[in-house]
């Protein structure tokens, strides 16, 4: 397996490269960098057969519409999403194979309506790339694009917390350059997750006041257009 974590400096965004048997898969690609992907397609040998998103990103334009034009890769996005535009959707405990990698949709809501994790297990590892509902040592906020705290909490208690300690989390984001954790480490140290039942959750995402992403006008319709402006 080929495995590559690229960070988008803009918007601090993770972008993950999995590959397999010649094939790749993107996650959260960003529009600005679709050269870079390109290239390093190239130097790898690597067919993109498939773009996903996490969900409607606000603070970056997504690149799923500009790869396929490019690359005439498969592109796809969850079923809640109001993307149009993809050539397929997909749900919750749907499977996305790329060679001999198979990665599981996690539908984990609470951030946007359209969030979702994807969980790979692969030579006796898990790993999960959360996108932006759970964060190394945080949680997306719940704000804005049908959001919803108690959502969110559900899909980080019954859901993420309950897979098993080791297993690896990749984030969407992060702002202090911390690139992978364990859901065992959230689970002790993340101070979102110290909380002892879903409404001093939803109290604590409720009294956050964080501005709105500075793209969101922008980003938010441009990705239910697959990265049309």
């Amino acid at each position: 397996m080929i495995f590559r974590q690229l960070f988008d400096q803009t918007s601090s965004t993770y972008t993950y490269l999995l590959a397999d048997q010649g094939q790749a898969v993107l996650i959260d690609p960003v529009i600005d960098n679709t050269d870079s992907y390109i290239t390093l397609l190239k130097e790898l040998d690597l067919t993109l057969v498939l773009a996903i998103d996490t969900h409607t990103h606000a603070d970056h334009i997504t690149a799923l519409g500009k790869l396929r034009e490019l690359t005439g890769c498969e592109t796809r996005v969850g079923e809640q999403s109001k993307a149009d535009c993809a050539n397929g959707t997909y749900r919750d405990g749907d499977t996305l194979n790329v060679g001999g990698l198979t990665l599981t949709t996690l539908f984990t809501p609470g951030h946007t309506d359209d969030s979702y994790t994807f969980m790979l297990e692969h030579d006796g590892d898990t790993s999960v790339f959360t996108g932006d509902t759970l964060l190394i040592r945080g949680t997306g906020r719940t704000d804005f694009q049908n959001g919803n705290a108690r959502d969110q909490y559900q899909s980080l208690f019954s859901n993420l917390l309950k897979l098993p300690a080791h297993t690896w989390v990749y984030p969407g984001h992060d702002y202090k350059g911390w690139m992978v954790s364990t859901i065992g480490e959230e689970s002790a140290h993340n101070p979102r997750l110290q909380v002892k039942d879903v409404e001093e959750y939803v109290n604590l995402m409720n009294s956050l006041d964080l501005p709105n992403p500075k793209m969101m006008d922008v980003a938010v319709p441009a990705n239910q257009a697959c990265g049309e402006v």
